[in-house]
């Protein structure tokens, strides 16, 4: 298996990583499509024969309504993005991989070829092609996110590495964008992604279990392309109960320090771990911080018109800095070094004094739920001084916190939660999260109405929501401290 199956994993990890890099998360990349679309006068009815040029020959600065258009199909985009993920992570759990990635195959195939068939006179087909487009991303992202299983010490690593590559799939858009500039038709391009479907229907079959890959990895486990050389049917059901046992002694190695504890915690079922306090504000971390992104990347196209005053070429030209920024892959897998090398220091610990397992994971996520919270207010604070130069330290502190955000997000509930629960809550605590990103819409359009373009006192009010959301990692890490000074107290 050595021989075998050291290659196998990282052909996988590769091609996942493609995977979540090229077609995952394109849907960040709205602001360069934005401006194509824009270009090719879609919702351009919108602007009325009053719309007149404002430091430029189009006029379209002065289109609200169209832009409130294109912030409504981001809003119901990102929505989709997040509120889908517990019904997909649900049919994840129970139906495994190879169910779960053709669904995706089919939500993205279907997304792109609607995208590259419309025109400014069907651009209400938007509204379907962008949710499909990112259910089938997030479907990518939840089915490989398994692979850090294979890696074992470096399994926080992966999972943000592979967030970082979602993240980073906003450049596709891009590209698109530039090649679109370049005389490359949008049909041309959403053709070619859905020829890649092929690739992704290969990869399905031949680098990706049928099942789940387990945690902690079973004796002569194997799967895709090996799975025909590994064991039988009753051996595979004997490693997985095997597994099962090795996860609930992980999640629960204060069972032998506390008995009593340790089978009350041994019943739990999902639902008790969904109405937690911890888990409540982890939702709160997320939604919070989320939301803000959310506002910036749908707003981000109306934003930077009006602090160049109109005129499309510096909007271009920041819309290329904004996009190139978007490469999260870079920056996520800091996150996780972060947290596996304190997750280390903390085991030293923990043998020395006898903490829990899950004390120790907890306390590794403490510095990273943090660090999170103060990128994102960096960026908030950025963002609030409208000066057009100053975005390009905005999109920088953007795209980290973001990689940081998602890479943490995900992190923490594998760390934080029984494995047997993660795909049901992360799809819940992401459509719970999406439920409150749907205030994008009406805060754009307040912004755009009563505010008038002036968006200074709702930048204020998302600074001290930020704040608020330090509470989290302080709970996580007054958690950690009653565990270290008394280990029964876990619950």
């Amino acid at each position: 298996m050595a021989g075998q199956g050291l290659p196998l994993h990282v052909a996988t990890l590769l091609t996942g990583l493609l995977e979540c890099l090229g077609f995952a998360g394109v849907l960040f990349g709205w602001p360069s499509l934005v401006f194509v679309f824009k270009n090719e006068d879609y919702f351009k009815d919108l602007c009325g024969p009053d719309a007149g040029p404002i430091g430029n020959a189009t006029g379209q600065a002065d289109c609200k309504a169209q832009d409130e258009r294109f912030s409504l199909i981001f809003t119901l985009g990102s929505f989709m993005n997040n509120f889908m993920t517990f019904p997909t992570g649900y049919i994840f759990d129970r139906f495994k991989t190879t169910v779960a990635r053709l669904i995706a195959i089919f939500f993205y195939t279907t997304a792109t070829l609607i995208i590259a068939f419309t025109s400014a006179g069907s651009a209400v087909l938007l509204f379907l092609a962008m949710p499909m487009l990112t259910i089938g991303g997030i479907l990518f992202l939840i089915t490989n996110l398994q692979i850090g299983n294979l890696f074992g010490q470096h399994r926080s690593t992966i999972i943000t590495l592979y967030n970082g590559a979602f993240d980073s799939s906003s450049a596709v858009f891009l590209i698109i964008k530039l090649l679109y500039e370049k005389g490359i038709s949008l049909r041309a391009s959403f053709i070619f992604l859905s020829v890649c479907s092929t690739w992704h229907v290969a990869r399905t079959f031949l680098l990706m279990p049928r099942g789940h890959i387990p945690y902690p990895l079973p004796p002569n486990y194997s799967y895709g392309l090996c799975s025909g050389n590994g064991t039988t049917k009753e051996e595979k059901e004997t490693a997985e109960h095997e597994n099962r046992e090795l996860q609930s002694k992980e999640f629960l190695s204060a069972k032998e320090e506390t008995p009593g504890a340790g089978q009350k915690q041994e019943l739990r079922s999902f639902w008790s771990y969904a109405f937690s306090q911890r888990f409540a504000w982890h939702l709160v971390w997320l939604s919070v911080i989320q939301l803000w992104h959310y506002l910036f990347i749908g707003t981000l196209n109306s934003l930077l018109t009006n602090m160049a005053g109109g005129d499309m070429a510096r909007v271009s030209t920041y819309t290329n800095a904004f996009a190139f920024t978007q490469f999260g892959v870079l920056c996520a897998p800091w996150n996780g070094l972060l947290m596996d090398r304190l997750k280390e220091k903390y085991q030293k610990e923990a043998r020395k004094t006898g903490s829990s397992t899950l004390a120790v994971a907890l306390c590794s996520t403490v510095p990273s739920l943090a660090l999170t919270s103060l990128l994102c207010l960096g960026f908030a604070l950025c963002a609030s001084v409208p000066v057009l130069p100053l975005q390009y330290l905005t999109f920088i502190l953007q795209v980290i916190s973001r990689s940081f955000l998602y890479g943490s997000n995900a992190a923490f509930l594998t760390l934080a939660f029984p494995s047997e629960h993660f795909g049901k809550l992360f799809g819940l605590v992401m459509a719970l999260s999406a439920v409150v990103s749907l205030l994008q819409f009406p805060i754009f359009t307040f912004i755009k109405g009563p505010l008038q373009n002036d968006p200074f006192y709702v930048n204020v009010m998302f600074m001290l929501a930020i704040l608020l959301t330090f509470v989290h990692p302080f709970l996580v890490y007054r958690e950690c401290r009653t565990w270290k000074e008394s280990p029964s107290a876990i619950a």
